[in-house]
């Protein structure tokens, strides 16, 4: 099972991920290891804002696109439950 997963830095910017351990993934994001992501290191502390199961790997990459893509207040809306993921049976053929 595969999982989309948002973190906050302590400037308020928003970093979208999958992993298939989100308390393992967080940890490794936190400690600043190099298996973290370079674009969070030094930017702690860091929040855990939302994760959500996203089922196989391929749906899990697809949503964190799409969520790469939206703009902040839609980011925020989902962080706070007023959005949902999105459908990959949604998309324009």
């Amino acid at each position: 099972m595969w999982f989309v997963y948002i973190v906050q830095t302590r400037y308020g910017t928003l970093y979208t991920g999958i992993t298939t351990d989100v308390p393992r993934r967080f940890r490794e994001h936190q400690s600043g290891s190099p298996r973290g992501a370079r674009a969070l290191r030094g930017k702690g502390p860091l929040t855990l804002v939302f994760s959500a199961e996203a089922g196989e790997r391929r749906r899990a990459a697809w949503l964190e696109w799409q969520i790469k893509q939206w703009p902040r207040s839609q980011k925020d809306a989902l962080v706070r439950g007023e959005v949902a993921l999105p459908d990959p049976s949604d998309r324009a053929p």
